[in-house]
Formats: C-alpha cells, structure tokens, sequence
C-alpha cells in the first residue's frame, strides 16, 4: 500500500470515528441527571430475554443472505459450501463495525481462502446484492407510504410543508419552484459532468459505482432460479421486520405498537446503519425520533427503545462473528467440503 493511499485510508476511518461520535452525541444530547435517571430506569425494566426471538431471527436472515450470496455464484459455476458462505458473511459483518466497506473485501477474501472462487469476481455478487438491498429498502419507504399513510402525512406536515410556507403560515409557491429549477439544473449539470468531464478519476469512480450498480441488478437474469433469489430477498427483510417489531415488547411503553409500524421504524434504522459504522448513534436517534410519531415519549422510551434494537443488532454480529471465525478454521481442517459440488451440476 502506498502512503498516500494508506493516508487516506486512515483519514476515511478517522471520519468515520468522529461520525458515529457525532451521532451518539446528538442521541444523548438532551439529557440532563433527572433524564438520565429516567432513561436508567427504563432500562433496567427492559425485558432483555427478548434478544433471544431477536437473535434467532437475525440468525436465521444471515443464513437467508449467505444462501442468497451462494446462489449468485452459481451461473461462474461455482458451488461453495453453506456454512462455509454463512461463516464469511459473518466475519464480514464483524469487520464492518470497525472498518466500514472493509468488511466487504474481508468476506470475499476468506471466501476465496476456503473455496476455490477467485476473490475478484465475488466483487459483482458484492455489488448486486447491494444493489437489491438499496431497491429493498425503496420498497420499505414506500410499504411504509402506504399502511403508514397517516403517520407520513403528520411527518410531512410537521417537517416539509414548514420548509414551504411563509411567514404568514400560507404556500411559498416561489420556494416551490426554486426547489423544482435547483433539481432541473442539478441533472443537466450532472449530465455535463458525465459527458464532458468523463476522463476525471472522481466522475469514473461515481460512473462505475452507478454501471456497477445497473450490472448488479440485471446479473439476476443470468440465474437458472430467479424466483428463489426474490424468496430470498423477501425472507430476509421479512425476517428484519420481524426482529424490530419482537424488539418492541422489550419494554412496556412501546409493546403495543403494531407489524405496520415496525415499517416505519424498520426503514428508519436501516439508514441509521448505513450513517454511521455499524448504526452507532445514528441508529438510536433516528428510532427515537420515529417513535415519537406514534405518540411515545422520545425520553426516556424511545431513546431506550432505539438503543436496546440497536444493541441487539451490535451483539448478534460481534457473537456470530466472534463464532464464525473460531469454527470456520475447524470446520476446513482438512478441506473437507461436504457441501461442495462439481461446477455445472445442481448443488
């Protein structure tokens, strides 16, 4: 590595450090002894033998990914075995909470370690199954719209329509317009940018993120199973939903809110993880504040709530982690692949 790049990889996770310090920061900022006291209380009330259901859900959506990972896989023809694919997500993900995109390289190389798959070309499953996370969690946004409605109108009224009115409390519809010509101009410009500019490492980079993105998304094509791949994706956000909502009868102010709104809190957090390294901080105050949509008191219930989710979410993956890279050595001792099958025949 050379030392400019080595600089720079420093600098990332240095930012990455004060980012998720920021963001624990603005979830605690409020509180003052009396709230903390609260917020100690609440706590200690909390029924932590719920990560168990929270756990094993988690778990088994891990699996659901590894599974989905193996499978994209399958048209290079290769057949890595499952454990061996669990066990690499695993450890990925572990490396993720202190090294953000890190933990990404980390599961393809050990993957590439213990089955005979090339490291570079696990890079384009990387890519797709990022790419149908981001489609994912679009699609959460807007199940959210819908059976959720009501709550993303007072969202919208209390938040954006304030943007958009003057003094008087009426419709700036000038600011309307200047919003609508700043977006018009933002795409011709990024269009010039693309165009004009294209020999810019910077413009590369972000057109080969954006290519790498559509690549990934039409690579599915290329699968002999395409319904079970969606089965998969279905199942593992279906079993993220039912994490968060088992998460809620933790504590005894937040047990009766319903699947539905578990949506709204699910697509919340999921971009608190992508903020901060592993969701730290941003996960929490984000979950606080989406919370308090449904009428429960951001201080201490919601702070707790949001803290307690994302604690779950941090010790599944530091356990499992910690796990798959004891058992995953064992388990390859002797390069014993029971799963593994010839390359173009049905695994």
């Amino acid at each position: 590595m050379s030392m400019k790049k080595a600089i720079l990889t420093t600098l990332q996770y240095i930012f990455f450090a004060l980012l998720a310090v920021f963001f624990v920061w603005l979830s605690i900022r409020g509180l003052d002894h009396e709230k903390w006291e609260q917020l100690k209380k609440a706590m200690d009330k909390a029924r932590y033998w719920l990560l168990i259901p929270v756990f094993s859900l988690l778990l088994l959506s891990h699996w659901i990914r590894a599974l989905r990972w193996r499978q994209l896989m399958e048209p290079m023809g290769y057949h890595p075995a499952r454990l061996n694919a669990f066990f690499a997500v695993m450890i990925g993900y572990f490396v993720n909470l202190g090294a953000p995109r890190l933990g990404e390289v980390v599961k393809c190389t050990i993957l590439a370690r213990y089955e005979k798959v090339p490291a570079q070309k696990l890079v384009g499953t990387i890519v797709a199954e990022r790419a149908f996370d981001v489609i994912c969690l679009l699609l959460v946004f807007g199940l959210t719209f819908v059976f959720q409605f009501n709550t993303v109108s007072a969202l919208v009224h209390s938040y954006v329509y304030p943007a958009f009115q003057n003094k008087n409390g009426q419709t700036a519809y000038h600011k309307i317009v200047i919003v609508a010509i700043s977006l018009i101009v933002f795409f011709i410009l990024l269009k010039i940018l693309f165009s004009r500019f294209g020999h810019i490492n910077l413009i590369q980079k972000l057109r080969n993120i954006l290519t790498g993105v559509w690549h990934g998304l039409i690579s599915v094509r290329a699968l002999k199973n395409k319904p079970l791949f969606f089965a998969y994706t279905f199942i593992i956000w279906f079993l993220y939903l039912l994490s968060t909502w088992c998460g809620f009868f933790a504590i005894d102010e937040t047990s009766r809110l319903t699947l539905a709104d578990a949506l709204t809190v699910l697509a919340m957090g999921s971009v608190g993880m992508i903020l901060s390294p592993g969701g730290i901080g941003a996960y929490a105050l984000l979950v606080m504040e989406t919370v308090a949509l449904y009428n429960i008191p951001k201080e201490p219930y919601g702070q707790a709530l949001g803290w307690l989710l994302w604690f779950g979410q941090f010790l599944s993956f530091v356990i499992f982690g910690v796990v798959s890279f004891i058992l995953l050595p064992r388990v390859n001792r002797n390069n014993h692949k029971p799963d593994e099958t010839p390359a173009g025949y049905p695994a």
